[in-house]
């Protein structure tokens, strides 16, 4: 616990550097930082230069809010612990444009930039690894220049947690914590992994999520209102076009108090062997790139927020969606 505590205060300093000037952030000890497509793994001062001096010049004053903020030692394997400490969060940027991004017209717009990320920190407190995603997609969404169809779910719809304060600053209770990751790992090996490429009864989401979960999806997808809406508007569309997709590379995946967090740039391997969002079958063997946040309420998970960095999947389909976005 002590160590969490030590490892949130580290990250949100950083976050308040990286976020007033990035040139300054202190992160000598990082060996990659992956970023979003087009980014991609780089190296700590790399991922100042590529990832967030280009937002901050973007976005001069620029406002990030944090909706979920926790830490805890990952249990990623089915063989057991991994031993390794994670911080992670989610939230906004918020602010006025004053220039593109990575080729996407923003300027001139209030824009409200999704964010995800996950950082490793080793025995000593030093950040050694991280994973962003930002929501590029339903960025293009915002400032009139879609690069996918539109979604079957509902767009730009990304809260915090309800009746529940995510921003987990304190010590929490472990064995709250236990339940959570307990749950989690039934729902990730068991459940996720379960389908038999032909019913989706064969997962049992039944099992893991509330009838009136709030699933928010990235753009792209968009965000399913329902467990009935995310069978028939996320799962089933996907499942067609990735039937033999597997949770196999999972990097992190912890809880702390009623928050499951889980992350891979790997984390999910696929064979795209159906349509998806106006792309048809190519045959490629994909790696989908992830992040996801879950709140578990008594005994089934009642908010779920999900980033995946579509341009990086459509990439691997011979599809680029930041060329779209530029046009």
């Amino acid at each position: 616990m002590d160590l969490n505590q030590r490892n949130k205060a580290t990250v949100w300093k950083l976050w308040q550097t990286l976020d007033q000037d990035p040139a300054k952030a202190d992160i000598p000890h990082v060996d990659a930082w992956h970023g979003p497509e087009p980014v991609g793994r780089v190296g700590g001062v790399d991922a100042r230069a590529r990832l967030f001096e280009p937002l901050k010049r973007a976005i001069p004053g620029l406002t990030r809010h944090v909706h979920l903020f926790c830490a805890g030692q990952s249990d990623a394997q089915e063989s057991g612990p991994d031993g390794v400490h994670w911080v992670v969060g989610t939230g906004y940027y918020v602010g006025h444009a004053e220039s593109d991004l990575f080729g996407i017209p923003i300027a001139g717009h209030d824009v409200r930039l999704r964010w995800g990320e996950f950082l490793k920190l080793d025995a000593d407190g030093h950040v050694v690894y991280a994973q962003t995603i930002w929501d590029l997609v339903d960025l293009c969404d915002q400032v009139g220049t879609p690069v996918l169809p539109r979604p079957l779910g509902a767009a730009h719809v990304f809260p915090a947690a309800t009746a529940y304060d995510g921003v987990l600053r304190d010590r929490c209770d472990e064995t709250v914590s236990e339940g959570t990751l307990c749950l989690g790992r039934d729902f990730i090996f068991g459940g996720l992994n379960g389908f038999d490429e032909s019913d989706l009864s064969s997962m049992g989401m039944e099992r893991f999520f509330h009838p009136n979960v709030k699933w928010y999806g990235p753009g792209g997808i968009g965000v399913c209102l329902s467990l009935k809406e995310f069978q028939d508007l996320h799962q089933q569309p996907w499942l067609i076009a990735f039937p033999d997709r597997k949770v196999l590379h999972l990097e992190s995946l912890f809880a702390e108090d009623r928050i499951l967090a889980a992350s891979g740039p790997r984390g999910v391997l696929a064979t795209h062997d159906g349509p998806y969002l106006g792309q048809p079958a190519t045959g490629a063997k994909l790696e989908v790139s992830g992040l996801d946040f879950w709140l578990r309420t008594d005994d089934q998970f009642t908010e779920n927020w999900v980033f995946v960095d579509m341009v990086h999947l459509f990439k691997q389909m011979g599809v680029d969606l930041l060329a779209r976005a530029a046009r």
